[in-house]
């Protein structure tokens, strides 16, 4: 059994999360109590189908946007990769 290089045991966690914008040319929330949390994700790859899943699933309201935020980025600056 190989033990994992220190690359690939770096967590690179990334949140997916939406709601209802109040208008199409921002990206403030109608209301926070609202919000969706959709999970957090152990790199881009498992958030991206996550965020893909519920926009998907959104389509029809223009107003519900998804988001992906690297909270790997918020939790080590200096993390390389996605």
């Amino acid at each position: 059994m190989s033990t994992p290089s220190p690359a690939q045991d770096k967590q690179l966690l990334h949140l997916v999360f939406g709601g209802e914008l109040e208008s199409l040319d921002s990206t403030r929330f109608k209301n926070l109590d609202e919000l969706d949390i959709v999970g957090i994700y152990p790199n881009f790859a498992e958030a991206k189908k996550a965020w893909a899943g519920k926009a998907q699933a959104t389509v029809d309201n223009a107003q519900m946007r998804y988001f992906i935020v690297h909270l790997h980025r918020l939790l080590d600056p200096d993390t390389d990769g996605v």
